[in-house]
């Protein structure tokens, strides 16, 4: 396997794959005219699941740690986690049928970046059903054998690894794929892109 699409080892977006980074770094795209729009909208889904991940984290080490019961816990984590995993879900979906794909058209240049998406989407699929069964187990056993019995332990760290490995490759594909395809809404305009 090309090392570049290991998800796990690459250290970001390939060097052949930079070309319109090159010209568009990311401290010039906030005041670039065309990053209103698909690009901003992007950049703000992209944001919203890097917080709200966080946020899972943050909750599940409070209610390890004691700092909240279990009830408010499982009202609070529960919707959010749900959205995420729902949300994540969706928005891999539609860059897979139509952005990915309109994209690459436009700059044929890219295809092994849009490639090496795709592959990350393969899995952080899998990983969004491991977070989900992992959950579904932990939840499960909370309501069953309390705060403090082996099972809600065993399946807490079961759930907060695949958590961990999903957010760490999550955060890793996010930013190589706004590196591949925001400097290309900022040199072609979202309108030439269809």
């Amino acid at each position: 396997m090309d090392v570049s699409f290991d998800i796990d080892a690459r250290p970001g977006l390939p060097e052949d794959l930079k070309l319109l980074l090159a010209k568009y770094p990311r401290e010039t795209w906030q005041g670039h005219p065309n990053i209103e729009g698909t690009a901003r909208f992007w950049l703000s889904r992209h944001d919203m699941f890097r917080e709200l991940g966080q946020a899972l984290a943050e909750a599940l080490r409070q209610e390890r740690e004691g700092e909240v019961p279990i009830e408010p816990f499982k009202r609070w984590f529960v919707p959010r986690l749900s959205f995420f995993l729902q949300e994540l879900q969706g928005h891999h979906q539609i860059e897979d049928s139509y952005y990915f794909p309109t994209y690459q058209a436009a700059e044929p240049r890219l295809a092994r970046g849009f490639d090496l998406l795709d592959a990350d989407h393969v899995t952080i699929h899998h990983d969004l059903e491991r977070v989900a069964a992992t959950a579904n187990g932990f939840l499960a056993a909370m309501g069953e054998g309390g705060e403090a019995s082996d099972a809600v332990r065993r399946t807490r760290d079961a759930y907060q690894s695949a958590s961990e490995r999903l957010i760490r490759r999550l955060v890793r594909h996010l930013g190589d794929e706004e590196d591949l395809i925001i400097p290309l809404i900022l040199d072609r305009g979202e309108a030439a892109l269809g």
